[in-house]
């Protein structure tokens, strides 16, 4: 039986970390020991768990209390669940909850990135991608269509902000990443990978080149919003590649050329 606990008490310090903390002080730079993320949604929740965090509370709103949100609470454990209807969630949290459940919980220990391109033929390298909804987003492609990692360099948003982890739907807990140095290029080198930046240049090749296609181990370089790769960063990549535009369409946002670049370059 679980054992629900009513909010009483909007100002009660077990909640802070639902409704006051901000995603920088959830993430704790200072002690990434005790790093906190939010995983927002049974299915998050569920492959959050899978992917080793482990729960410190739930925030759950009573009439979304279905099966899957009990299977989900189940493989908490022994963990507070606070309850409430959705008007005080709402108003405790400042914005509605997707599917009536929130957890806390300790982040998971990321991989080297040594390690994970000694497992992977394809990865993703993000550039400053900033935007939350796109990084959760280019997770789930990644996920869906076939990249082994993802690559994430300093100016990146945190995959595991829970805007990120839920637009994802939980696919930033299954594929491994890690933030890595400026010198990602030399590294990438140095493990066999061919790179491959995405670009719209009258130079690039075409995204259906069969040369691309040759590479045992290629990395799929893509930009921030907006202004895309920085020069120097598409100068140091052995191809410029290009998806075709047509109707006079200039470029595709970030997230939807990633779906398309995972998809045509994966690994056969």
């Amino acid at each position: 039986m679980i054992q629900f606990t009513e909010i009483t008490d909007f100002e009660a310090p077990e909640l802070d970390v639902f409704a006051r903390l901000t995603e920088a002080q959830l993430l704790n730079r200072f002690e990434p020991k005790k790093g906190m993320l939010i995983a927002e949604s049974p299915k998050v929740i569920q492959r959050a768990l899978d992917g080793g965090c482990v729960p410190v509370s739930l925030l759950v709103e009573r009439g979304h209390c279905n099966e899957e949100a009990q299977q989900a609470i189940a493989r908490c454990g022994d963990v507070p669940v606070y309850t409430a209807s959705m008007d005080i969630l709402t108003k405790l949290t400042g914005f509605q909850l997707t599917r009536g459940m929130l957890c806390a919980m300790l982040r998971p220990k990321q991989p080297a990135v040594e390690e994970i391109l000694s497992s992977s033929r394809r990865v993703a390298v993000l550039e400053n991608v900033m935007n939350p909804t796109n990084m959760g987003a280019i997770f789930r492609s990644a996920a869906a269509l076939g990249m082994d990692g993802v690559l994430l360099t300093s100016g990146c948003t945190d995959p595991l902000y829970r805007r990120s982890a839920r637009v994802s739907m939980g696919t930033v807990f299954q594929v491994p990443w890690v933030y890595v140095p400026d010198t990602w290029q030399a590294l990438l080198k140095e493990k066999g990978f061919a790179t491959a930046a995405m670009a719209l240049r009258e130079d690039s090749l075409s995204i259906d080149d069969p040369l691309l296609h040759q590479q045992e181990k290629l990395a799929v370089v893509l930009g921030t919003e907006g202004d895309g790769l920085a020069q120097q960063t598409i100068a140091c990549c052995d191809f410029t590649v290009k998806i075709p535009m047509y109707h006079g369409v200039d470029s595709l946002n970030v997230a939807a050329a990633s779906a398309v670049a995972f998809w045509e370059l994966r690994a056969r």
